[in-house]
């Protein structure tokens, strides 16, 4: 059974920074891609960075030279780098990684930017 548990989410003003760490436990073979996904209030969940196991990134536009992904294969863990945040980066953050054939989500961290 595969768990990921998501961690650093909190209350930012903004300009600031926040870490997010995600890390996977149980019985884990290969893990591919790893990403970060963002659901604001009232709005689907899209998809924010995601790093490949070449460890080839992509970001969505709104977040390009303000978060940062990596990943530490040992650790089976994801981080996001959120730097100069915006009050619309308010949402609710989750992780998922490709483990082998499935795909496994993090419950969600909240983040919100507000002075």
């Amino acid at each position: 059974q595969v768990q990921l548990v998501e961690s650093g989410g909190g209350l930012v003003q903004p300009g600031g920074s926040l870490r997010l760490s995600c890390a996977a436990s149980g019985s884990i073979s290969n893990i591919y891609t790893m990403g970060w996904y963002r659901q604001a209030p009232g709005k689907q969940r899209d998809s924010v960075a995601a790093v490949t196991s070449g460890g080839t990134t992509n970001y969505a536009e709104s977040v390009k030279g303000r978060f940062t992904i990596t990943r530490d294969n040992a650790k089976k863990t994801v981080y996001l780098q959120m730097n100069s945040l915006k009050s619309e980066d308010t949402g609710v953050y989750y992780c998922k990684m490709r483990i082998g054939w499935s795909d496994y989500w993090g419950q969600g961290t909240q983040v919100t930017v507000s002075s």
